[in-house]
């Protein structure tokens, strides 16, 4: 019984003592999803739940459950949170729900990233019950955990190369910068909501690794995101290197690598400013798979090689 941490010398439950651990930066991701009909989808698109806005008093329920796990959940300790990020995707068949939360402390957050998403998605099924009432909240799981003794776990194979996103951008008119955005839509069938380059075909969505502007940065100081008409600018990942067909994990959304590179044409706003361009040899492009929100800080992970 001395292996068992969570159990004293009467064999009988207990919270661990996590005093002695040093104190560090840790990270927790988790996801669920609540099944329903695409009618009852629709109303959550539209409005039209008889009690109101479902995602809006979902994200707030969610963030609040993540702050209470210690009191649900007998054996959590009190953390303090430095953040929670609570988001959703619909799609048609149902809301997908993917919750982040972050803390600096002695034990990590997973408990508090699962209860955030359960919470959520038991808060979409009581606001749409009054429409649908066997729909069902499945795939409650652990996506990844970072920080402490145990280190960087992710759902599926830790050793999958992994990025992250610096930055997104849209454009109204191809052959132009792109001006960053706080976040961008993915959308199956087209791509980018709001790009000029969305649309039924096999270059919905643009990336180019930020490692690649570097290398012109020491001659063009102010190059920033978006200069090069990419819609996802991403560290950490050699993009060029990975096959046609490759599945990235993308924030909530998914992507189908299509192309890698392309041919530049001349007119185009950046390659008139610095006489080159990097996006023909280091961007590539994909179609949506899944759809989702994508934003800054976000992974990007290879899901097939």
């Amino acid at each position: 019984m001395d292996d068992l941490t969570h159990v004293n010398e009467q064999g009988r439950a207990r919270m661990v003592d996590v005093s002695a651990k040093e104190k560090a930066a840790r990270t927790a991701r988790a996801a669920g999803f609540v099944r329903m009909a695409p009618s009852t989808v629709e109303l959550v698109r539209t409005g039209g739940s008889k009690k109101g806005d479902v995602l809006a008093v979902a994200q707030v329920a969610g963030i609040m459950g993540a702050k209470r796990c210690s009191e649900l959940v007998p054996m959590c300790h009190p953390i303090q949170l430095t953040g929670v990020d609570v988001r959703f995707s619909l799609e048609p068949g149902g809301v997908g729900i993917e919750a982040t939360c972050r803390c600096c402390g002695e034990t990590g957050v997973e408990m508090e990233a699962l209860t955030a998403v359960s919470v959520a998605a038991l808060t979409v099924y009581d606001m749409l019950k009054a429409h649908q009432r066997d729909m069902v909240i499945e795939e409650v799981r652990l996506l990844e955990k970072d920080g402490g003794k145990s280190g960087h776990f992710v759902a599926g194979g830790s050793s999958a190369p992994c990025g992250t996103v610096v930055a997104v951008s849209v454009s109204e008119k191809k052959g132009t910068r792109k001006r960053p955005v706080d976040q961008i839509e993915l959308v199956v069938g087209s791509g980018v909501a709001g790009d000029a380059h969305a649309g039924s075909w096999h270059r919905q969505v643009s990336l180019l690794p930020d490692e690649a502007v570097d290398t012109m940065r020491s001659t063009f100081p102010d190059l920033g995101a978006g200069d090069f008409a990419e819609n996802v600018l991403v560290r950490g990942l050699d993009l060029k290197l990975l096959p046609v067909g490759t599945v990235l994990e993308v924030g909530t959304a998914e992507l189908a690598v299509t192309q890698i590179g392309k041919t530049c044409h001349n007119d185009c706003e950046i390659r008139r400013l610095t006489g080159t361009c990097v996006m023909p040899s280091e961007g590539i492009f994909g179609v949506v798979t899944r759809p989702g929100v994508v934003k800054a800080g976000d992974a990007v992970r290879v899901r097939d090689v």
